[in-house]
């Protein structure tokens, strides 16, 4: 068999066209690197240009009325291009920057560590009088420039828990949100972390032409390839500064918090919570150490009590309760109840006071016995199919007031209190419970707890008869007169009832008997009650509730004095005087004013 001869002599032409058609590839993408794709030439360059990131100015906070809280200063980072730090003379550098050897070791590892080739900081946050004696001296050392920060400053040093702070942007964060680089910084609480996104703006990138004695000689190019950046927008809140500054000032040495509410749209308009600290000490290089020393201090300054203290609400939770009660048409306003004073039983009342009492009576002295019986009437009422039917009546309307759940709005970490479940009974029960067994309900105490926020807000919409905006800061963005607006909750009873009730919170100011009579304001109408509640921890706390003036609601109010006693012995008076201030403009009782300012402790 004869086998076909094989033309090997062709083959040397396939290679050939292959090693010729990989030439023409490889000039045709060096032609490209070369004339059409200059992106190439611009990396080979480099070495020679330094990228800046042009870093918005932040947005300024103002109050309600045009005052500013929050503005920005300019600092300086020293940047650091490893790979081009070379030939160093370290001792004359560390005495330059006034630091030792060991802390330019650190922070060059920390450098390389990050990138050898990409800027990073070395030194953040150098003021302006650093910078002029650093920046002229600079050029001796190749690798280091300065870049223009901006940090935040408060020139009225108050509402620190509001406006929150900024720091330096964590790992997570820059994995959440592409934006950051290390070294930016980012709002960590408050007013600064919530609308973090409207607040920073956006970065901008400078390119600029640098010799080999590390100066900038001129923007590349003209600037073709800079962009600008874009400041973040300005932010108005409701905040009134000057009652904000009042109320710290009342709250000096004492435990607690005021929260004040504008009842028609939910703004809030003062929030303290004692102790606080001044947010400057929370700025610079500074606010590392300084937040350390903070989060040691035992008094706790860090903690905003006015959203997250919860405390049991006592006799202010009677006017929920009243107006259940109401609306069940199990009582009238006009409904008797016997009261034998501290003889009565199963709940004693604290005083004698009079018998029978009706509704606004037992507002007016706060009669435990009047409210425990209206409770227990709603409780056993034919109306209702049985107990527990009655008891979900009263449960979605104590909750409809915004009670038993977090605050949803611009105001992060609220917590939720607690408005105890029929569940909870028939666990702890055992299913079998009535209205004596959960008695203390009826004059706010047992499970029930509230935060200052909710008590104001309960104010509120009280005053308002029926109906609450979602407490919130903010007020508007930027120039525009447009106020940000939030849900309007309306409570399902009946305006009537609360009229009724606000006439019974109206005589604890000017009845015979009422309980914060001391406390009345000269031609000011107060609507407010008074609670002293139980604290397992130690001495009782002193709690107020109030709106005012009570035919036309401009502000609603709830303090709370750790520690304290009574109501109407701190917390009526510090509210009747915040109430003043807020509508006069200026106090007309200094012999009130002076008793509060010189008892900076809380009353043991």
């Amino acid at each position: 068999m004869i086998k076909n001869k094989i033309n090997y002599s062709q083959r040397k032409y396939v290679i050939g066209s292959v090693f010729i058609l990989v030439a023409i590839i490889l000039l045709i993408k060096l032609f490209v690197i070369q004339i059409v794709d200059d992106s190439y030439k611009h990396s080979s360059d480099t070495n020679t240009l330094r990228y800046i990131t042009q870093y918005p100015s932040r947005g300024k906070i103002y109050d309600r009325n045009g005052k500013l809280l929050v503005y920005n200063d300019a600092v300086y980072d020293l940047m650091i291009i490893p790979s081009q730090a070379k030939n160093i003379d370290t001792a004359s550098f560390c005495k330059l920057l006034n630091i030792n050897n060991t802390t330019y070791n650190n922070n060059l590892k920390k450098a390389k560590k990050y990138s050898n080739i990409t800027p990073s900081i070395f030194i953040s946050q150098i003021t302006k009088e650093e910078y002029g004696r650093i920046a002229e001296m600079l050029y001796h050392y190749p690798g280091f420039y300065f870049q223009t920060r901006t940090i935040r400053q408060y020139p009225m040093p108050i509402a620190a828990h509001t406006l929150g702070s900024i720091g330096e942007v964590t790992k997570p964060e820059m994995e959440k949100d592409s934006y950051y680089q290390l070294g930016d910084y980012i709002g960590k609480s408050g007013i600064e972390k919530y609308y973090e996104k409207q607040l920073r703006g956006t970065k901008g990138l400078k390119i600029t032409v640098v010799d080999v004695h590390n100066r900038e000689k001129e923007r590349f190019m003209n600037g073709a390839f800079d962009t600008l950046p874009e400041p973040g927008t300005d932010i108005i809140l409701g905040l009134d500064a000057d009652l904000q500054a009042y109320g710290e000032h009342l709250m000096t040495g004492k435990t607690g918090s005021i929260v004040a509410i504008e009842p028609t749209t939910g703004q809030i308009l003062a929030m303290v919570s004692s102790p606080t600290y001044d947010p400057n000490e929370l700025v610079g290089r500074k606010r590392g150490m300084r937040y350390n020393e903070l989060l040691k201090d035992p008094d706790k300054p860090l903690i905003n009590r006015a959203i997250s203290g919860t405390y049991p609400p006592g006799s202010t939770f009677k006017m929920i309760n009243g107006l259940v009660s109401l609306q069940s048409g199990v009582i009238n306003a006009n409904t008797p109840y016997p009261c034998n004073g501290p003889k009565s039983a199963p709940i004693k009342c604290t005083h004698f006071h009079g018998s029978p009492v009706r509704l606004y009576d037992a507002i007016e002295n706060s009669c435990n016995p009047y409210f425990w019986q209206a409770f227990q009437d709603m409780m056993n009422s034919k109306r209702f199919e049985n107990q527990k039917a009655a008891f979900k009546f009263w449960y979605d309307l104590v909750t409809s007031f915004g009670l038993g759940r977090a605050v949803k709005t611009d105001i992060p970490f609220t917590v939720s209190g607690n408005i105890p479940k029929m569940e909870f009974y028939d666990k702890v029960y055992r299913g079998v419970w009535n209205a004596l067994t959960i008695r203390s309900l009826s004059i706010g105490q047992g499970e029930i707890l509230v935060t200052p926020l909710q008590l104001a807000n309960v104010a509120a919409a009280i005053g308002n008869e029926g109906y609450y905006y979602d407490p919130h800061y903010i007020r508007s963005f930027g120039n525009t007169d447009d106020s940000v607006s939030f849900e309007r909750h309306v409570i399902d009873i009946e305006k009537r009832h609360f009229k009724d009730v606000k006439i019974g919170m109206q005589s604890v100011f000017e009845g015979e008997h009422g309980t914060a009579k001391w406390s009345k304001i000269p031609d000011i109408t107060i609507g407010g009650k008074t609670g002293t509640a139980e604290n397992p921890h130690g001495l009782d706390h002193s709690i107020f509730m109030a709106f005012a003036p009570v035919e036309n609601p401009q502000i609603a109010i709830a303090v709370v004095v750790e520690n304290a006693g009574f109501g109407s012995t701190w917390a009526a008076p510090i509210a009747s005087l915040m109430i003043e201030k807020y509508i006069r403009g200026y106090v007309t009782r200094p012999n009130v004013e002076k008793r509060i300012l010189t008892t900076n402790e809380n009353p043991k």
